[in-house]
């Protein structure tokens, strides 16, 4: 049986894409998966439905060699790009907000400090964040800047040893909590795109950073974003990660974590894909299950082929990303394409379930709810579609 398909009855592995993972890649996937099937799934949904995340599972978390994805040394886990694609998708198989929490603070926060900090930085900070005792955030998106981030407004400042730092944040996952939160902002002085990290204190942040988690949201309840506003923040010069010069530095972070959004659309995918054909089997209406009927049938198979598709397009990236030689451009395709095919496999496996597909306990709506967040983070189908059609014709549409 394949380690990808989940269930021991539903082949969701029909291309047997399987083959293509060393014994190493499958025993991390039966070890996340297991974490998701005894710890996660029993209580995530209350969770989800109060909007909390339960931190009391972070210890656990922990002890799955997953933490600092693909970091090498520092106490992380030192996974291969495939590797970290298998675990963002076994975590969202089970949960997105789980996933988030690992992508927001091993991919973005502990990335975004291997990437560009001094060697001094990385020594400082990434051994304990390995060990999950210093929780990082990346703040980039702001109220007025998603898609145009390069157009950022968060300003900073250079004041004798310090640098200042004005302006304001939105949708920061684990803003408000996080002991290390990334701060990009524009230097005043020469404009061009820096990154500071503002620290936790004796558990306080500096004075003039204010997070508040928003609320109202209806996907990702299990994990906070933040409203940041960072006003007149006080951060030494030691915490400006040095490598971090201009915009092409938050564009390195993002096209390596670009690739883990799209294998966790697939997790969501598979998810919902097995649920429904569970669900089709079980299901009586007139007589007999509904897995008897044409209609439902065609819907399976189709979405089977969505499934499949995304599956060779993840791995097959997660192998160009390994060799090295994976293109902005090429995750961009992948990222349009698996997180689009999703949403729409998702959306099917609801109506498959007519109005339990609406329960919670069914897990269906939340995999679909989290799809739209999905859908839009690290560049939203739009954009993604401009910068492979940039490749496509020579001609850069994005104003």
């Amino acid at each position: 049986m394949s380690v990808i398909s989940a269930s021991e009855d539903i082949n969701s592995d029909f291309l047997n894409v399987d083959q293509w993972l060393t014994a190493d890649d499958r025993a991390l996937v039966r070890r996340v998966r297991a974490f998701i099937d005894d710890q996660v799934l029993p209580v995530i949904n209350e969770y989800w439905e109060k909007a909390d995340f339960p931190y009391e599972l972070v210890p656990e978390l922990g002890k799955l060699g997953i933490i600092g994805t693909s970091v090498k040394g520092y106490g992380s886990a030192n996974l291969t790009r495939m590797q970290a694609g298998l675990v963002a998708m076994e975590l969202s198989r089970g949960d997105g907000s789980l996933n988030t929490f690992n992508a927001v603070h091993s991919g973005l926060a502990m990335g975004t400090i291997n990437l560009h900090g001094s060697q001094e930085q990385k020594d400082r900070w990434l051994p304990a964040m390995a060990r999950l005792e210093k929780i990082g955030a990346f703040a980039l998106t702001e109220p007025d800047h998603g898609s145009d981030t390069v157009a950022l407004e968060t300003s900073a400042r250079r004041d004798g040893e310090d640098w200042i730092l004005s302006g304001a944040k939105r949708w920061i996952g684990l803003g408000h909590v996080a002991d290390l939160v990334i701060v990009w902002a524009r230097d005043v002085e020469d404009a061009k795109v820096k990154a500071f990290v503002v620290e936790k204190k004796d558990g306080a942040y500096p004075a003039g950073y204010h997070g508040e988690a928003i609320t109202g949201k209806i996907a990702k309840r299990g994990i906070q974003q933040a409203a940041i506003t960072l006003d007149d923040v006080r951060v030494p010069d030691t915490n400006r990660l040095q490598g971090a010069h201009g915009f092409r530095a938050v564009t390195g972070v993002l096209n390596l974590t670009r690739t883990t959004v799209a294998w966790e659309a697939l997790g969501h995918a598979q998810a919902c894909y097995e649920l429904a054909v569970k669900y089709t089997q079980q299901r009586r209406q007139f007589g007999k299950p509904i897995s008897h009927n044409q209609l439902v049938q065609n819907t399976l198979a189709r979405m089977l082929a969505d499934l499949t598709a995304m599956q060779l397009m993840c791995f097959r990236c997660g192998q160009l990303q390994d060799q090295g030689i994976l293109s902005q451009q090429q995750a961009s395709l992948q990222k349009m394409f698996v997180a689009d095919k999703a949403r729409t496999l998702c959306r099917d496996a609801r109506d498959l379930m007519g109005g339990n597909g609406l329960l919670l306990e069914n897990h269906v709506a939340r995999h679909l709810l989290d799809m739209e967040v999905v859908h839009t983070y690290e560049g939203t189908d739009f954009i993604q579609s401009l910068i492979v059609g940039r490749e496509i014709t020579g001609h850069n549409a994005i104003a």
